[in-house]
């Protein structure tokens, strides 16, 4: 007997699965307002050097700013030089007043960085980083590397739960992120200087990978595998509402300190619902933990109505298939290239998340040039994600997983493709494709999480998701510093984006279909579900159920 009949037994879909996806739906509303915070959290907003004797009004006086700032080739006055001598202004009462120009040299007037540092436009965000610190102009880049520095540490966390929770179980590292994150977001709000802050942000992205990492399978594994595919998608929505929600609570609040301990404090409560978490039978019987799991699966029979008890769900049963998995060792990722079929689904995974990510935060941070104020792009950007999760419901369930993973990175693709060849004036236009953009690259984001989880065996699970998401965060870790790629070309972060998709598109196309398959739970599942035709006629092909 295997897992899934243990799972019939006691009722694969009803109010027990249903409260933990409830119980499992504040980490991925929490998720998205971190990762998604730099859109408001590092924003930069209008600047220029500060000047003596500066106006009270930011936009009034032309003239008088004219005199200290020169232009750019596009226009506007200079963010980041100021001119070395004040120029005298044909037409202009500017000296009136008693000041003097000074002496004029000759040619081209020389300009120098802000000496006395910016002066900051306050009416759409009253403190960013980029505000506190002045991390704009030549320390821009410092800005962007806040995000990258943050994705360095959720790729390194996802190795870190990967393994960790397949060792010690998926509830208890879950309790551990939670705390992490508590504990070293609210030392985030607290810094005191760049440095600080740039530290605390990468630990807080090490212990939000446990999020990333272990909600999806712990939901995953105490489903049937008809009720996989809406489970997961309902639960991405979840995602979804913490994007719009971030939007709200950014228009709300324009302090960075407060809006970080806003989008933080949820954790505390999260600690205690883990009272009602139950943990991974799947996972208890593969560490020959019989009791535990029995307890488990008793009340999940009680919860759903089903009447399995002693004699129907018998100790002997659970022994025998505890049996079967403590002869599995304990893994490792080497493991997933020890065999040829999972080392060619785990070299594909990874070329598959970094396109996804990679695309997907290139979009989303990128929210500049659509001509709407931020909060109401951010607000787009989330809505769209609704009919996304429709489209993947649909897709995974008549074309399969391969080909809406396929599918959904090539929309991407080609989304950012056509926006290059919109021109700066037809703005509209270019809202119409990035929204398209940003709507395809969730849906890509979605299928990425449950085509993956069906991909890799019980035993290897947690720690196939840890690798995969490892080199996913790589990607989105570099996708903010892609974007000051436009110092070089401007369309070139657009290139990169969509190039990348793209590639990841026909790397989808490489991988198994997952559709209607039981999940795999031993190296062997995969290696028989995987293996040429020839070859499965020897061996006894997986059961098959209706999706």
């Amino acid at each position: 007997m295997g897992f899934e009949e243990l799972l019939d037994k006691v009722g694969g879909f009803g109010p027990f699965q249903l409260r933990n996806v409830a119980l499992l739906a504040l980490p991925r509303v929490l998720l998205p307002m971190h990762f998604l915070l730099p859109i408001f959290l590092a924003a930069v907003p209008a600047h220029r050097c500060a000047l003596p004797g500066a106006p009270d009004n930011f936009s009034n006086q032309d003239a008088w700013l004219e005199a200290h700032l020169p232009r750019e080739p596009d226009g506007r006055l200079s963010s980041c030089l100021r001119f070395t001598h004040l120029q005298a202004l044909p037409n202009s009462t500017l000296w009136e007043g008693g000041q003097n120009p000074g002496e004029q040299p000759e040619g081209e007037p020389s300009t120098v960085p802000c000496p006395q540092g910016w002066e900051y436009n306050h009416s759409e965000f009253s403190s960013t980083i980029a505000t506190e610190w002045d991390l704009v102009c030549e320390q821009k880049g410092l800005n962007k590397a806040t995000s990258t520095f943050f994705f360095a540490g959720v790729l390194v966390g996802a190795v870190v739960y990967g393994y960790l929770s397949d060792r010690f179980g998926r509830r208890r590292l879950l309790l551990v992120a939670y705390v992490s994150s508590l504990v070293l977001s609210l030392a985030s709000a607290a810094s005191v200087s760049y440095i600080m802050f740039a530290i605390t942000r990468t630990l807080t992205g090490m212990a939000l990978a446990g999020f990333t990492i272990i909600v999806m399978p712990l939901e995953l594994e105490w489903l049937d595998v008809r009720h996989r595919t809406v489970a997961g998608v309902l639960s991405s929505t979840f995602w979804t509402g913490g994007v719009m929600l971030l939007a709200l609570i950014g228009y709300l609040i324009r302090d960075w300190r407060w809006l970080l301990l806003t989008v933080t404090l949820p954790c505390a409560p999260g600690i205690l619902t883990l009272w009602w978490v139950p943990e991974s039978a799947r996972w208890l019987l593969t560490q020959g933990r019989v009791e535990e799991a029995h307890r488990y699966l008793l009340h999940c029979a009680r919860l759903n109505g089903q009447p399995a008890g002693e004699d129907s769900l018998s100790r002997e049963a659970l022994n025998k298939v505890a049996a079967t998995e403590r002869m599995v060792r304990r893994p490792s990722y080497l493991d997933l290239f020890r065999t040829p079929r999972l080392r060619y689904i785990s070299l594909c995974c990874m070329v598959v998340w970094f396109g996804v990510n990679f695309s997907y935060y290139g979009v989303s941070l990128d929210v500049s040039g659509l001509g709407l104020n931020v909060y109401l792009t951010q607000l787009v950007f989330g809505a769209v994600e609704l009919p996304s999760k429709l489209l993947v419901y649909l897709s995974v369930r008549h074309a399969g997983r391969r080909l809406t993973m396929a599918g959904t990175l090539l929309g991407a693709a080609l989304a950012l493709g056509f926006r290059l060849l919109v021109s700066p004036e037809m703005k509209s236009w270019s809202t119409v494709l990035a929204v398209m953009g940003k709507a395809f690259s969730e849906a890509a984001f979605t299928t990425a999480y449950l085509f993956t989880s069906e991909l890799y065996p019980t035993v290897l699970r947690q720690t196939g998701m840890g690798l995969t998401a490892l080199v996913g965060r790589l990607g989105g870790s570099l996708a903010p510093l892609a974007a000051l790629l436009d110092g070089l070309w401007l369309s070139l972060p657009k290139l990169a984006y969509g190039g990348i998709a793209l590639l990841a598109a026909c790397t989808a196309l490489l991988l198994p279909e997952t559709k209607q398959a039981q999940l795999p739970e031993t190296i062997q599942d995969v290696e028989r579900k995987s293996a040429p035709s020839s070859l499965q006629e020897e061996e006894m092909p997986m059961k098959q159920v209706q999706d």
